[in-house]
């Protein structure tokens, strides 16, 4: 990793820059593919599943007789960790339901709120070099708190033409009604637009390369909503001379090993704990069997030594990371100005492990800045609100002449005309 010591202000934005990729050959590559999946539906997702994932497959979806085989073949120690960090998902957002509150904001006036599950949703775990079946948990469980009436998942096969035990297990548990062996950009434009096989969603969710991503946002401008933009996974620590070297290492590492785009950021105030957590880094490294993917990270990355805790913050609020690890003395205080950030982790002892798996909280988070402006994946993501109004005739005769005020003003006479019918009618 690369240190840079007291930067000057002015550079802080080219200096945290993320890996930049050329998106405009990228996006036309993918909406070639995407408008082969919406014109010819099955046929094209045969075609790509076979020129990108080297599979012919007759069926993409996964028989019930699959999941069960899969769901048994499933490790015992692995089966009751995926089960204890569901219920941990689940209680966490199971706390955030919406609860309908009626409010009168005048006599005679009531308005409420009420909280509906989308319908359909469609969400896509990646495979490539490891199978995220901690993301099925973290997509499909949230859904079915909503009460989304069908969720879709797909996923690209195995060499095998399989979808991996934990994957099955994962989708089992979380209430999942149908499974796909469908991978990539195809994956995408077959839940966006529907084909003979795949439902059409309203709604895709979940991580994704550079090409997902790319597809994820073209569907995204007039076929379907999606959860957020997203890029590479990064991770940022703040830390200070308290924190522990080999704990920081790790964490970068966590990161660092899930690709070679994603990105680690370091900013602390202690020259020494720098050269701690260089020692850590190489000692670590070694013994880490995605060391390729991990060490090709690290050259994207950063170390930065500023003079103050404020500048890290104000650093950090600048980064926006997806994940923020804060190991400071005060670390509760220095988390109360945070205010850009997808899901932060507090103290020596919370690893960005424990929010990627099982502590609870959603590990689908804004990346590349966004979270200045997204929050990660929670049980909102999931729901619409619908507005109610309920006027009675006392009522209107209080808000109406508001209303023809403001309507009135606005040259709209026909808005003012229903309100003032209404003030006028007498009752038979």
């Amino acid at each position: 990793m690369k240190v840079i010591k007291n930067p000057l202000k002015l550079d802080w934005p080219s200096l945290l820059q993320r890996p930049v990729f050329e998106t405009a050959s990228l996006n036309q590559k993918v909406k070639a593919v995407l408008d082969d999946v919406k014109a010819n539906g099955d046929a094209a997702v045969k075609k790509y599943t076979a020129m990108f994932d080297k599979m012919e497959l007759s069926d993409f979806l996964v028989s019930q007789a699959e999941i069960e085989a899969g769901s048994k073949a499933i490790a015992p120690a692995l089966r009751a960790a995926i089960e204890s960090a569901a219920a941990n998902i689940r209680k966490f957002h199971e706390a955030q339901r919406f609860e309908t509150v009626v409010i009168e904001t005048t006599p005679g006036v009531k308005c409420w709120q009420k909280s509906v599950g989308i319908e359909k949703v469609g969400l896509y775990i990646p495979g490539g070099t490891a199978p995220l079946f901690s993301t099925v948990l973290m997509l499909a469980i949230p859904a079915q708190i909503a009460g989304c009436k069908e969720i879709v998942l797909c996923t690209p096969p195995q060499k095998d033409g399989k979808i991996p035990a934990a994957v099955l297990f994962a989708a089992k548990l979380s209430g999942i009604t149908k499974v796909f062996k469908i991978g990539g950009i195809q994956a995408i434009g077959a839940m966006a637009y529907g084909t003979e096989s795949v439902p059409k969603v309203f709604k895709i969710f979940g991580p994704g390369n550079q090409y997902v991503t790319a597809a994820k946002q073209l569907v995204s401008m007039s076929d379907v909503a999606i959860d957020m933009p997203a890029g590479p996974s990064e991770v940022a620590v703040m830390a200070d001379e308290t924190a522990d070297a080999a704990f920081v290492a790790s964490d970068l590492l966590s990161q660092a090993e899930h690709g070679a785009d994603s990105q680690v950021i370091l900013v602390t105030t202690s020259e020494k704990l720098i050269d701690e957590v260089q020692v850590e880094l190489k000692k670590q490294l070694k013994m880490l069997p995605r060391m390729d993917y991990a060490f090709k990270a690290l050259e994207n990355s950063r170390i930065f030594l500023v003079k103050t805790e404020q500048e890290m913050i104000d650093m950090m609020n600048l980064y926006a990371a997806e994940h923020l690890i804060i190991q400071m003395k005060d670390y509760a205080g220095v988390a109360e100005k945070i205010i850009n950030a997808g899901s932060i982790f507090l103290g020596n002892y919370t690893p960005e492990s424990a929010g990627d798996y099982a502590s609870g909280t959603n590990h689908t988070l804004p990346t590349n800045g966004w979270a200045k402006t997204y929050s990660g994946v929670n049980l909102d993501s999931f729901i619409r609100k619908i507005t109610f109004q309920e006027i009675t005739k006392e009522g209107i005769q209080k808000l109406g002449p508001i209303i023809e005020q403001m309507a009135e003003a606005e040259h709209l006479f026909a808005h003012k005309n229903a309100a003032t019918l209404r003030m006028k009618k007498e009752d038979n």
